[in-house]
């Protein structure tokens, strides 16, 4: 039975547990991580890289081939066994080569599933839950599943809750425990002993796994970790969520299986024929053999069932550079719409700005001083009209409520490289303007330590810490809105004496809190009030009657990356939002100065939101380009306008309030630094900078990858369906007028090669190809859009050309020019009559089969030639819709993968016709160095004349 932590007092569970206050070290950390092992639910098995391989052999034309693999194999011993075959490698030459593209094909398709894979898996640990933790005395930021019992954690509002722990620290802390209660209402949390018979719903002194943190903040010590915890009991066991099927792939596969019926349907018409004409000489048995391997060779080459597989791969290898722009890619699908998109909602601090709050001013005795400095380095000066000033007592006062009324954390990093906060940024800002004067927090808190805390909420606008002083006093600091500070102010600190607040006063604080807000800046009033040592105060009571010391404002300076990042959104017709819980004024301030706010456009607030209904503000929405005073969610709201008009919408996002509009989003974007967990969970994409650049970064990747799917997409169409009309020409005159006359100019085995060659490494290397020149410069593309839109004239040009070069070359060396690669003595099988013998090695044989022989193996070496090269030429006018490769000047050089693959797939291709062995296995005669030349002038027709027919553009005009 499971120990009964609630029902222990904190310091027994505490002492049950082998911990103290400052936490466990890291070495009993790993001890208890090998002991409990990791903090994770059992997950079901997964495929193992033999079960990938298999499955590759489930495709039902790798199965095809395998029935010809078998069927040929059976054939073989037969002809060897009567004699037919002269040897072993002749009579299985047909098995050799298909079962080594058998074996190819499979090995090609499980690599690429691996690689898939393993990206996957590396993007899910990029994306792994992290948690805070005491180790060794100080927080630290570990993996979620490196959590071991003992272990405190540190949350806050918005901490998804790691493991289940007991509550040893509380702060207005409130948790939501409907994933195992059902009930959504937030339970409070306090230190409470309860009864061992307590249910889980009735725990208020335990945390969940898989709740999360709603409200406040506090501390907890583990209890119990992965399937030990109560989540764990009732969870046989955590599904890994399953990629989901992308729009483009469920496209491109009923494209696919719409090809596959139509090229069924010929395939079987062309094999009823070569059938046919093996029945009409006499059934023949190897005459109906090679029609059954041409009609499962022309089924492999012609239907496109690479095409769903490599917009995976795509998609894959795309993820891996949006990580190396700083987006992690949760659901390969958000990838693909990611190149739609239209309009980007973002937050403003933090993304479109720096997130350093920066404090830039501080009114003190009705006078202005200005901090100068950036971000969270503590470097800077104090200047008053623009000489660096002495900080005096009222300032240095200003600047030390900031400080200590204050649950942020400054710290340098281990490297040294930055420095980094631990909280609110406007909190670090306070810290690092108090750290510029010399007031380290640090000390500041050994010499006026916290004895109380009244925490900040979006109700009060204020926040309220109780410390004691040097002298022995009793001081409340208090930070808040300036209006809510004043409201609760009865004096005003004037050069060190507290002076009665009169209306005039007041309305001078007011006047410069709208001086300060209209320059863009967030202001934080600070006031303070001395309180007797020996008396207990009500929260209320302590925050009446204040001492008004002064105002301090600061401002998140916009990144110059956003600027230039929302140039390429406006260049690339997406709209930018910005939406903020800011004042109007300094949203609008910032808007201007990064660009996305003009004249014409308008502005929202929440409360123009409370009162704007659904329906008007579909009408508005594509006006708007600010929302200032906005609460999350109202986000919702807005992603549903925009939805309604016919957008594709990316939302950011990082609060728990966000997720409803970040889920609801054609593109979640969560915050991976300030982003809660719940967030990060709703959403698509994770932005491991919070870098509004980045997002624009990921925008273009997507573009790119869809663009590449395109191109792979148009090479294949393009390709794969010429030697269906070639063989289905010369297997329909055959039937007319005799084999003899028209035989088939492409053999199974040469067709299956190509299909390899071609649409192997060279047509995959596209989905790595680099990005055009003008992918940010066009408007996205409209979401019904079909994947080959634009290509119809492409496609048929390419199809027509291939066909016609392979028929062309093949009749020129068959009935044109028969015998001319032979000797002198060779002679055109045509004017021999049938019956004429010759002597051939020592016997004797037929002298117009034998001539056709030779000039039929000349004439479907270059038929193989041609077609192999021109899909191999064409495919490099496939890399670019507009831009011919004479056009793409050092362009057409980046990609080295394609390059390599091109010259790799040329030299094998032509190598094979002047190796003994792979002559013998595909049929294959040398080519002269004239033949080769006239062969490839043909097959260039691809890389010169089709470009000129359909992109419209002057090819030779090299960039």
């Amino acid at each position: 039975m499971a120990k009964a932590w609630h029902a222990g007092k904190t310091d027994e569970v505490m002492k049950e547990l082998n911990v103290t206050s400052k936490g466990l070290t890291t070495q009993e950390a790993q001890e208890r991580l090998k002991k409990y092992g990791y903090n994770e639910l059992v997950e079901k098995k997964r495929r193992t890289a033999l079960h990938m391989f298999l499955d590759e052999f489930k495709d039902i034309f790798i199965l095809l081939l395998i029935a010809a693999v078998i069927f040929s194999a059976i054939i073989g011993y037969y002809e060897l066994s009567i004699g037919a075959a002269d040897q072993v490698l002749e009579a299985y030459a047909d098995v050799i080569i298909i079962g080594a593209i058998v074996i190819m094909v499979a090995i090609t398709g499980f690599v690429q599933e691996y690689r898939a894979s393993k990206a996957l898996e590396a993007m899910k640990k990029l994306t792994a839950p992290k948690a805070r933790v005491i180790r060794d005395g100080i927080e630290v930021i570990i993996p979620a599943r490196e959590i071991v019992p003992g272990d405190i954690l540190v949350l806050e509002s918005g901490d998804h809750v790691p493991a289940d722990a007991r509550v040893i620290e509380t702060i207005e802390l409130k948790t939501v425990e409907s994933v195992l209660t059902g009930e959504s209402t937030p339970v409070n949390k306090d230190l409470s002993v309860l009864s061992e018979e307590a249910p889980i719903s009735e725990r208020s002194n335990m945390l969940f796994t898989a709740t999360h943190v709603v409200y406040g903040r506090g501390k907890a010590v583990v209890t119990a970790t992965g399937m030990n915890t109560e989540f764990g009991k009732i969870a046989e066991m955590v599904q890994t969520t399953e990629e989901e099927t992308t729009p483009l792939q469920r496209k491109l596969n009923k494209f696919a299986s719409k090809i596959a019926k139509v090229v069924v349907a010929v395939v079987v018409i062309i094999f009823a024929l070569e059938a046919f004409e093996a029945v009409t000489q006499g059934f023949q048995i190897q005459a109906f053999i090679d029609a059954f391997l041409s009609a499962i060779a022309l089924a492999i080459s012609a239907v496109p069932e690479g095409l769903p597989a490599i917009v995976t791969v795509a998609l894959a290898l795309g993820a891996r550079e949006f990580a190396k722009r700083n987006a992690i890619v949760r659901r390969l699908s958000s990838a693909e719409s990611l190149g739609a998109v239209t309009v980007i909602c973002s937050d403003k601090t933090g993304t479109i700005t720096k997130g350093e709050m920066t404090v830039r001013q501080l009114y003190v005795n009705d006078k202005f001083s200005e901090a100068t400095g950036v971000g969270y380095e503590p470097k800077g000066e104090f200047k008053c009209n623009n000489q660096i000033m002495d900080v005096d007592k009222d300032t240095e006062l200003l600047l030390r409520i900031g400080t200590l009324c204050n649950n942020a954390q400054l710290r340098n990093r281990e490297d040294k490289c930055a420095w980094e906060i631990f909280g609110d940024p406007t909190e670090a800002a306070l810290i690092v303007a108090a750290a510029k004067a010399g007031l380290l927090k640090t000390k500041l808190e050994e010499d006026f330590p916290r004895v109380r805390e009244i925490p900040f909420t979006s109700e009060r606008k204020r926040m309220t810490t109780v410390h004691k002083t040097p002298q022995g006093e009793v001081h409340a600091y208090v930070k808040g809105a300036p209006e809510i500070i004043l409201e609760r102010c009865t004096h005003i600190l004037e050069n060190g004496k507290e002076e009665k607040l009169t209306p005039a006063k007041k309305k001078k604080v007011l006047q410069a809190n709208e001086q300060l807000a209209s320059n863009a800046l967030r202001v934080l009033a600070m006031a303070y009030k001395r309180l007797p040592s020996d008396v207990e105060y009500a929260d209320e009571a302590i925050e009446e009657g204040l001492v008004f010391v002064g105002l301090e404002g600061m401002i998140d300076p916009p990144r110059e990356e956003a600027i230039e990042a929302n140039k390429i959104c406006e260049k690339a017709g997406i709209k930018t939002v910005m939406i903020t819980g800011d004042h109007k004024l300094t949203a609008v301030a910032v808007a201007k100065e990064v660009g996305l706010f003009k004249d014409g456009d308008l502005v929202l607030t929440g409360a123009d939101l409370e009162k704007v209904s659904d329906e008007e503000l579909e009408q508005i929405v594509e006006k708007v380009r600010v929302y200032a005073r906005v609460s999350p969610e109202y986000k919702l709201k807005i992603v549903n306008a925009w939805k309604k008009k016919g957008h594709i919408v990316a939302m950011t996002g990082d609060g728990v309030n966000d997720a409803p509009a970040v889920k609801a989003a054609d593109v979640g974007v969560a915050m991976g630094i300030t982003g809660t967990d719940v967030t990060k969970e709703s959403s698509d994409l994770v932005l491991t900078d919070d870098n509004f650049a980045t997002i624009v970064k990921a925008v273009e990747e997507g573009r790119v990858i869809y663009d590449n799917i395109r191109k792979y997409a148009r090479f294949l169409i393009a390709c794969n369906f010429d030697e269906l009309l070639v063989i289905g020409s010369f297997a329909l005159l055959g039937g007319v007028f005799g084999p003899e006359y028209f035989p088939l100019p492409l053999l199974p085995a040469m067709i299956l090669w190509i299909n390899l060659v071609t649409d192997g490494a060279p047509a995959v290397a596209l989905a790595t190809d680099p990005p055009d020149v003008d992918v940010m410069d066009r408007p996205p593309r409209k979401p019904n859009e079909g994947i080959l839109h634009g290509m119809g004239r492409f496609i048929i040009m390419s199809f027509l050309l291939q066909a016609i070069g392979t028929i062309l070359v093949f009749s020129l060396e068959y009935y044109v020019f028969p015998g001319t690669w032979m000797s002198d003595a060779a002679r055109n099988w045509q004017t021999i009559p049938a019956t004429e013998t010759m002597i051939v090695n020592g016997a004797t044989v037929f002298a117009r089969e034998y001539f056709r022989e030779i000039a039929y193996t000349e004439a479907i070496t270059v038929a193989f030639i041609q077609a192999a090269m021109f899909e191999l030429f064409v495919v490099w006018n496939c890399r670019s819709e507009k831009r011919s490769v004479w056009r793409m000047g050092k362009d057409a050089l980046k990609n080295k993968f394609f390059v390599i693959a091109e010259i790799v797939a040329i030299a094998a291709t032509l190598g094979i016709t002047y190796i003994p062995i792979t002559q013998q296995l595909f049929h294959l005669s040398a080519l002269t160095p004239i033949d080769l030349a006239y062969v490839l002038g043909v097959a260039a027709l691809g890389l010169v004349v089709l470009p000129e027919f359909t992109m419209n553009r002057k090819i030779w005009k090299w960039e």
